[in-house]
């Protein structure tokens, strides 16, 4: 074997390494199912359900959010925005997306999310629901870091956390997914360009 194609497979194999470091797939290399991509340019995703907005004012909070449907870099994208505030025991904001729609989507089968993101260089969490939560507060966890530039990240099932429940996660009983700004006093600014689930 060459000298050059030592030193190419080296490269490769250092690229792979740190692709699977820091959770950034490319979508081309995974079987997925689109659950979103922003193709209809309003609050509708694939499945026919809408994106909701949530915030901490359910709760007593004064976080302030808005979501918008943008062109960020050429790509079509959904922006959630807003300030997260601590003040009177709050401090979050939300978008969340049913699988249940026109067309039902199950996770079964699947790894995990993969996420198209352009954020600010702040941190984010996916939270998960599944049809055994009987309370708000309830859900799976993971966070991310958002890059100031589209990225693809991976986020596998085995990642999130369980909060405030004892059941394990259990993928095919996922329901609902939200992306959150959460825990901390910030200025959200997150677009999200695609979302699936990847095998």
């Amino acid at each position: 074997m060459s000298a050059p194609l030592i030193n190419r497979l080296r490269w490769i194999a250092l690229l792979a390494m740190l692709a699977g470091a820091t959770g950034l797939l490319s979508m081309e290399k995974q079987e997925a199912m689109v659950l979103d991509d922003r193709s209809s340019g309003d609050d509708r995703a694939q499945n026919g359900a809408r994106w909701r907005l949530y915030t901490d004012g359910v709760m007593g909070g004064i976080s302030q959010a808005n979501i918008a449907f943008d062109v960020v870099d050429g790509r079509r994208c959904l922006r959630l925005s807003g300030d997260v505030s601590l003040e009177n025991n709050g401090g979050f904001v939300q978008v969340a997306l049913d699988l249940a729609g026109e067309k039902n989507i199950s996770a079964k089968g699947y790894e995990g999310f993969l996420l198209d993101v352009y954020g600010n260089a702040q941190e984010y969490n996916m939270h998960l629901r599944t049809d055994s939560m009987r309370r708000p507060w309830q859900s799976y966890r993971t966070t991310f870091q958002s890059p100031p530039s589209w990225q693809t990240i991976s986020l596998p099932f085995s990642q999130f956390q369980a909060y405030r429940t004892a059941t394990p996660l259990a993928p095919a009983d996922i329901r609902r997914f939200g992306i959150v700004a959460i825990g901390r006093a910030f200025t959200a600014n997150l677009c999200i360009g695609r979302v699936a689930l990847y095998k």
